[in-house]
């Protein structure tokens, strides 16, 4: 049963309270359904920012926007929209940063005197094909710089829409430039269409992921987040029919509810899955020591306890039985031609 009161296609249901303002106000008669999405451009004097996290395996990431229209509840960026001045909930999703700039600052990013490549991740923060791509193909333009100076990337996106640069990625692939990490938390279309409300249909997610290893770019599926009660029954049969789609390899995480997530999360489940909402969230405290949110490195995506263990060994027994002697490639960057004296060599 779902309650009626839920602001269709989003994942947040109200602000959350900004925990760097002294002051908040929101009318509680607001009515949020009629807010529409908005549009700001910023202007960053850098696109490329270094990864510290230590249990994060990127070096480097590029985010071509700030905030994400695909209004997943649980996602790990939210509070990141509160430096900005803005709510974790609601304004996350509609009150979108769009660094138009990000394409010359790669490009000044790759000319710096010393720089050694390393392969980038986009976008790692917020989908760098979320709908807003469609108008402002930012995330073409900085594919184009990489492809230009034979620079490598690795993509991740929950948006078939990255079938559409399918002209550069396929010349990308051919120098080992390039992969796709594809978001596929859940195959059961009723689930995702409340899970993610705005991304792309888990249909046509799975047909992206044929039709880009047809091509010969490798692919990646991200099956996160696991939510005991909601999609933990699905491992298998996902892990199965991206195998059989083309997938080279998988990685998974359990959900994690950091700082201003939490109660995004709480209200989102509370209001969608009414029926089963403590249930869910007291699965998620037994792989957590009692609470929602867990910090640790490492632990913070793996869990602990019965649940997040018997998950652990649903996995295992998927990459045996569907993934056993698939390599995943390193990408190249030994043409990279960024630096003065790398270009000369050419010549």
């Amino acid at each position: 049963m779902q309650n009626e009161n839920i602001i269709k296609g989003q994942g947040a249901q109200r602000n959350v309270i900004n925990r760097f303002d002294r002051y908040t106000y929101e009318p509680e008669d607001e009515d949020f359904e009629t807010v529409k999405t908005s549009f700001t451009e910023v202007f960053p004097k850098t696109i490329v920012n270094q990864v510290k996290s230590e249990d994060l395996p990127m070096e480097y990431s590029m985010n071509p926007y700030q905030g994400c229209e695909h209004g997943c509840s649980y996602c790990f960026a939210r509070p990141t929209h509160e430096y900005w001045g803005y709510s974790a909930g609601i304004d996350f999703e509609r009150k979108i940063m769009v660094k138009k700039n990000a394409p010359e600052l790669l490009e000044k990013f790759f000319r710096k005197k010393g720089y050694k490549p390393a392969p980038i991740l986009l976008s790692g923060n917020t989908d760098c094909y979320q709908p807003a791509e469609r108008q402002f193909e930012i995330t073409r333009k900085m594919l184009q710089v990489c492809l230009e100076y034979r620079h490598p990337v690795n993509i991740l996106t929950k948006n078939a829409l990255v079938l559409r640069d399918l002209d550069i990625l396929k010349p990308l692939a051919e120098q080992n430039l390039v992969s796709v990490s594809l978001s596929i938390p859940t195959i059961n279309e009723e689930l995702r269409r409340k899970m993610e409300p705005r991304t792309s249909s888990s249909k046509n997610k799975l047909k992206a992921v044929e039709i880009l290893s047809q091509n010969n770019i490798p692919v990646h599926v991200m099956v996160a987040p696991i939510i005991p009660g909601l999609n933990s029954d699905e491992p298998l049969n996902i892990l199965k029919e991206i195998s059989e789609a083309g997938a080279k390899s998988f990685g998974y995480t359990l959900v994690r509810l950091n700082d201003s997530v939490e109660p995004v999360f709480v209200r989102w489940i509370e209001t969608s899955f009414p029926d089963r909402a403590q249930k869910v969230l007291n699965l998620i405290r037994s792989m957590t020591g009692g609470k929602l949110g867990e910090k640790r490195y490492f632990d913070r995506q793996k869990g602990n306890g019965n649940i997040a263990e018997m998950i652990h060994n649903t996995f295992k027994i998927g990459r045996k039985k569907f993934f056993e002697g698939r390599e995943f490639p390193k990408l190249s960057t030994e043409n990279f031609t960024g630096t003065k004296e790398q270009q000369l060599r050419l010549f």
